[in-house]
């Protein structure tokens, strides 16, 4: 097994119209992956949401969706979390549809509680989402809490493990460009990444630590807020480096999933990756 590459919704380069012709066009690229984005909304009907599955299994490129951005599991409102249940078993049921394994899901905002009230509700409110996922037969699909980029949001690396020893089922999505962002660039060159990588083996043993899900692109952030934009590959301001990272995941032989959020040349940046990791392999 080794690490798999690919972008998060269609590069500015893509030459079609639908993303129906996605999996074929990354193939030709060397790309392994691709992320059906439904941030704004799930609204892929299932006669689509197969031709994608079927194109993707035919290109052999291994499909994940992001739920809907909106997604707060910290929010404490009943109503608040029926909607956040259905946002999600929606998510499930389009990625099912199209064959799609994982599922990427915020974590939330903190709407002015500490980080740990904000957690605690996160925690019963990810409990409820598991329990309805299962209840609507989607219990064979991954989800993925992905840690976040502004500083008041919940998802600090720590915070996405917690919420993944929920069930043994859970698997992070590390956005390393998030992390970057949220600690004012601290967490960037290989010693962060060593650190990083560590601490996940640590909450969840190795063995899910070496599948985990992520993000990366660079992020432009500021002072007081954190995470302001996504960059590309091209722009040197601000990082993270993707380097130090394929260096550790290619030294400790683990097959994560890369999913490249650049700012409209995640395909091409996607690529970048993939061939400094095999590089470093």
């Amino acid at each position: 097994m080794s690490a798999i590459f690919g972008p998060a919704g269609n590069a500015e380069s893509f030459p079609y119209k639908s993303s129906v012709d996605a999996p074929r066009w990354l193939a030709g690229l060397g790309l392994d992956c691709y992320e059906y984005q439904c941030g704004k909304g799930v609204n892929v009907g299932e006669a689509t949401a197969r031709k994608v599955g079927e194109a993707a299994r035919e290109a052999g490129i291994a499909l994940s969706l992001h739920a809907p951005y909106f997604i707060n599991l910290a929010n404490p409102d009943p109503d608040s979390l029926q909607k956040t249940i259905g946002y999600i078993t929606a998510a499930c049921q389009a990625a099912d549809w199209m064959g799609a394994t994982r599922v990427v899901i915020h974590s939330g905002a903190l709407m002015k509680r500490t980080r740990r009230e904000a957690q605690d509700i996160a925690l019963k409110s990810l409990k409820e989402v598991v329990t309805a996922c299962d209840a609507a037969g989607f219990g064979h699909i991954t989800l993925c809490p992905e840690t976040m980029g502004k500083i008041n949001q919940l998802g600090d690396l720590d915070e996405v493990l917690e919420l993944c020893t929920l069930d043994e089922r859970l698997t992070p999505c590390v956005d390393f460009g998030h992390l970057y962002a949220r600690t004012l660039g601290e967490l960037e060159g290989h010693e962060a990444c060593v650190k990083m990588l560590d601490r996940i083996k640590e909450v969840l043993g190795e063995e899910r630590a070496s599948r985990f899900h992520s993000h990366f692109s660079k992020i432009q952030f500021t002072p007081n807020g954190g995470e302001k934009m996504h960059l590309t590959f091209d722009q040197a301001d601000f990082g993270p480096d993707p380097e130090p990272l394929m260096t550790e995941v290619a030294r400790r032989g683990w097959s994560p999933t890369f999913i490249c959020e650049s700012a409209g040349t995640q395909a091409e940046d996607a690529l970048t990756m993939k061939k400094l990791y095999q590089s470093a392999l």
